[in-house]
């Protein structure tokens, strides 16, 4: 028998900037309080040093163990300083769109978007909910996002840097970053392929599969990547691009054929198939966005399909919607709280990148 959507357990968490006060999950009773406890910010090394001793002794048994070596352990930095590299390139961007703007107030004697509009807070609302019953019943948290302005929606990369084998825990990225609400990302230093354009910046231009685009007028589409390229999709004001999937909703509709989906076919990542933790981005309409986070793989919770994610995101009232990365990786933090139960054992895993929406600075 299908497994069956229930309601939502309790609230967990909320911002409004209209208000002047703000639930966090030290208000909450007890149970959401334990849903959402302190995170470990203390990065996964040792996972890092069993898996490179492993490796290296294989290392000495032939050539496959050192390819593994290289291309699962060994850090591959492209770009050292994110935070640097954006600001270079949002700098030359801004003297560009200054030259333009001026000529545009001297043509039409308007002066464009408010301040005030630009730089409200976000409001976020977190929910507890359980889809099935029994034995097949799953926890999973949703995190509703309205946000003033899309550049509030932002991505960051492990350490600060851009290249493969590079991973710190969500909370870790997150803390780094001032975030108030952060979810796992699509894990892009896991492979070399891909469009990777995270705020406005273009890092990785290797179309190979579905991708999700993010634009700047707060909507977010499905694309195929090899139709097109990473300058294009800057040129159509993309702010944000994922390269995992599949497609969970498109225009409302859950897409067909999704639990036989395929996202890599190198070692460790075949396909995403089964009931699984997963980690999901839907919008509802522009500039309201859902995450999804659903806990797996422990007795207190199942997982889910993919096919069941995306009903679950069509029943939030997502009219798009796209999977992520997902099992041991799937994490949701507010502020500096874990919110859910990774793997049933309240333990980060590290990723390569996470989504967040920015804290309120006022």
């Amino acid at each position: 028998m299908p497994r069956m959507l229930t309601g939502w357990t309790h609230s967990m968490a909320t911002m409004n900037p209209d208000t002047s006060s703000s639930v966090t999950p030290a208000d909450q009773p007890e149970s959401a309080t334990q849903a959402t406890a302190t995170a470990t910010r203390s990065r996964p090394r040792w996972r890092r040093v069993v898996v490179a001793t492993v490796l290296a002794v294989l290392l000495l048994l032939g050539g496959g163990a050192a390819w593994a070596l290289n291309r699962f352990v060994v850090q591959h930095v492209e770009i050292t300083d994110v935070t640097a590299y954006e600001a270079e390139r949002a700098g030359a961007e801004s003297s560009a769109s200054d030259d333009d703007s001026a000529d545009e107030a001297d043509d039409t004697g308007t002066s464009g978007t408010s301040e005030d509009d630009a730089s409200a807070s976000p409001q976020v609302t977190i929910t507890t909910h359980t889809y099935g019953e029994g034995d097949q019943a799953a926890t999973y948290y949703v995190a509703d996002i309205v946000v003033s302005d899309v550049t509030q929606l932002r991505a960051a990369f492990a350490d600060n840097a851009f290249g493969q084998n590079i991973v710190a825990n969500t909370s870790s990225i997150a803390a780094d970053n001032n975030a108030l609400l952060a979810i796992n990302g699509d894990y892009y230093g896991f492979r070399d392929t891909g469009i990777v354009i995270r705020n406005g910046v273009l890092y990785r231009d290797e179309g190979a599969r579905e991708g999700l685009a993010i634009y700047s007028d707060g909507t977010m589409a499905v694309y195929d990547e090899t139709a097109t390229s990473g300058e294009q999709l800057l040129a159509d004001g993309v702010w944000q691009t994922l390269s995992f999937g599949p497609a969970l909703v498109d225009d409302g509709e859950i897409v067909d054929g999704i639990d036989q989906v395929e996202v890599d076919t190198n070692i460790g990542n075949h396909s995403i198939q089964g009931d699984q933790p997963r980690t999901a981005i839907g919008m509802i309409e522009a500039n309201h966005f859902v995450f999804v986070v659903v806990d797996g793989r422990s007795d207190d919770s199942a997982g889910v399909s993919v096919t069941e994610l995306a009903e679950i995101m069509q029943s939030l009232g997502a009219t798009e919607a796209y999977n992520l990365d997902g099992g041991g990786s799937s994490t949701m933090v507010y502020e500096d709280g874990l919110v859910n139960d990774p793997l049933g054992k309240g333990q980060e895993r590290g990723t390569s990148d996470i989504l967040y929406i920015v804290a309120d600075e006022g």
